[in-house]
């Protein structure tokens, strides 16, 4: 194996390794943060304990994002779920410079003229937050049920395409999760494979 061979595999270990984080296991309790939304506003995982929260890890140009937001589709479960009283957080954990990073005056545009339902829209761009959930693609979905315990983390749904085609075949499993939480019984499906664009961390 000559140097340049070497080089190359260490270099693709080193930047694996470096995204190489699992999320909390399912049942956990959640890991608390506080980041700032496009106003400027704090919001923190303690000060909504006691509701189920919903985190959504976004990417604004990821074609599996637009999927869902282009076809109407999370808009409809963000208004269906806060109008229950569900906290939806979506976070932009991508660096800046990066593909998907949203300045605060661009998160405001996003929100307006997607017209998007969520309680806010929050940005990481130091990635700490997207880390210590182990997000790696967008969308990926954590729920958090009221005593901050993760209830339900992964794939919105089983259909792993861009096609917004797929969605009306598709089984939600946010949905699910959020619908029998919130009837009181055990979430089924608790935890899927994400799938999506991965999302793009600040380099250490």
């Amino acid at each position: 194996m000559n140097t340049k061979t070497t080089l190359a595999i260490l270099t693709s270990l080193i930047a694996t390794a470096a995204y190489a984080f699992d999320p909390p296991p399912v049942g956990n309790a959640a890991p608390d943060f506080s980041l700032r939304d496009a106003k400027g506003q704090a919001h923190s995982l303690s000060q909504y304990k006691g509701k189920y929260v919903v985190l959504e890890w976004f990417n604004p140009e990821c074609p599996f994002v637009k999927k869902h937001y282009g076809s109407g589709n999370m808009q409809k479960l963000q208004d269906e779920y806060t109008s229950k009283g569900v906290v939806w957080l979506t976070i932009d954990s991508n660096a800046p410079g990066a593909q998907g990073n949203l300045t605060p005056e661009e998160a405001e545009k996003i929100t307006t003229s997607w017209k998007t339902h969520q309680t806010a829209l929050l940005l990481d761009p130091e990635g700490k937050v997207g880390q210590a959930y182990g997000a790696k693609n967008t969308p990926d979905m954590v729920i958090i049920n009221p005593e901050g315990k993760i209830a339900y983390e992964g794939a919105i749904d089983n259909k792993a395409t861009p096609n917004p085609a797929d969605i009306p075949t598709s089984t939600n499993y946010v949905k699910a999760a959020l619908d029998e939480s919130l009837a009181g019984k055990p979430v089924t499906t608790s935890h899927t494979k994400p799938y999506g664009c991965s999302v793009k961390y600040k380099s250490s």
